[in-house]
């Protein structure tokens, strides 16, 4: 790797060590086996480096969950949703840190209008995508199921062993569909 791609492995290290906050230019560097002067010169700032970072680290989590969710096809609704669930509840162990980076970060996105700017972008995406991948029309379905992701990532990061199951998600969504009509 060229130190712009090793810059880039030792930001997404220092993301998940010790958070976006907490990182400092000289940690990448140290951390990328490179010079303090490279991060100016290939990424402008330490801001836009860690940016990258976790624009980086955020696609590799959904190209992966996406090909866990793509499995099945044959499924009936109800057997997809449970599945689907089941399978983003399991990455959320398998991504525990960036779940705790994007949470930090929501915490002062005031200050980061460009990041504010990107979770908006992905966030109507995710609504987009949550709502197709269930066959549900419109965007307020995609809504409710996007804060269902998040709500279970909270939930997972201060208490693993209380998150329901997938089953146990299905059973309570037939459940509040029956209370409400």
């Amino acid at each position: 790797m060229g130190n712009r791609e090793d810059l880039l492995a030792g930001a997404m290290r220092c993301l998940y060590e010790k958070g976006y906050a907490r990182t400092t230019a000289r940690d990448i560097a140290s951390a990328a086996g490179v010079s303090l002067a490279a991060i100016g010169y290939h990424y402008g700032t330490k801001d836009e480096l860690l940016n990258a970072a976790l624009y980086q680290a955020l696609a590799e989590w959904g190209n992966d969950l996406g090909e866990a969710l793509s499995a099945r096809p044959d499924a009936t609704p109800a057997e997809r949703f449970e599945e689907v669930w089941t399978q983003v509840i399991r990455s959320f162990a398998a991504n525990q840190r960036l779940w705790a980076v994007q949470f930090e970060i929501v915490a002062f996105l005031d200050q980061k209008p460009e990041i504010q700017a990107a979770f908006a972008a992905a966030n109507q995406q995710a609504r987009e995508g949550l709502a197709d991948l269930f066959g549900v029309p419109g965007d307020a379905a995609g809504a409710v199921l996007q804060a269902l992701v998040g709500g279970l990532a909270v939930q997972w990061l201060v208490d693993p062993d209380s998150v329901p199951s997938g089953h146990d998600l299905r059973a309570a969504v037939r459940a509040i569909a029956a209370t409400v009509g």
